[in-house]
């Protein structure tokens, strides 16, 4: 069988201010579109990331691992009608993100630990972390809640995002019942995200542009891991 190639694309990540926002996105406006699938400009994010009992996907982010990869489950605007399960890899700069459709009914089992249907699933990506979770130790870890304003430009297929809001389930992994609480995660900045394929319009280019800020490498799962 002939092996699927892995598209990456470039990511750059920035901690901005709020008036910075409010630059940006007047810059933006100008040359690009919101994404259709936001209601009033932007929409609000909530996913249960997994990780080992050691920690291992938040100790590679914090260890700054050029080459790791983390799971998570998410659905949008408090509706899990929708749910994708979520590979994303990360390889320095590039990423790329394989997806799986959940019903709520293999939602909670997952979080449950209830794995054996998994293993007969059509989707590659939900036998893979099966495996994981049953050899690696894979485990729901933290709810991670977030609203994101979302633009989209169709030359080098660009996204860029402000991500801000970002609250955390602490210890809580009850998915699935959009009122259970979640507290800010410390003094967690604004973020900017710019995606794009083989090139970055100069005209994006210039309209995210901050003096004095550089990309980084921001991890919201981190941020939300900050009391334990």
């Amino acid at each position: 069988m002939e092996a699927t190639a892995i598209n990456y694309r470039h990511e750059w990540k920035h901690e901005i201010s709020y008036c910075d926002l409010l630059s940006i996105r007047a810059r933006l406006r100008a040359v690009m579109r919101p994404d259709p699938h936001a209601k009033d400009g932007r929409y609000l994010i909530r996913s249960l990331y997994f990780d080992t009992q050691g920690d291992k996907a938040l100790r590679e982010k914090t260890d700054g691992v050029n080459r790791r990869e983390k799971f998570r489950i998410r659905y949008y605007n408090l509706d899990p009608s929708v749910i994708h399960l979520e590979k994303k890899s990360r390889l320095n700069e590039l990423g790329t993100k394989f997806s799986a459709n959940l019903t709520m009914e293999q939602t909670q089992a997952i979080v449950e630990g209830e794995l054996g249907w998994m293993l007969q699933s059509d989707a590659p990506l939900v036998r893979e972390l099966y495996c994981k979770m049953k050899y690696q130790g894979l485990r729901p870890r933290t709810i991670v809640d977030y609203t994101r304003e979302p633009f989209i430009y169709g030359p080098g297929n660009v996204r860029v995002t402000f991500d801000y809001d970002i609250r955390t389930g602490l210890a809580n992994t009850d998915f699935l019942n959009p009122p259970c609480v979640t507290v800010p995660a410390g003094d967690a900045p604004i973020i900017l995200e710019v995606k794009w394929d083989a090139f970055l319009p100069s005209v994006i280019r210039d309209a995210v542009q901050t003096p004095g800020c550089r990309a980084g490498a921001f991890s919201k799962y981190a941020q939300c891991r900050i009391y334990g």
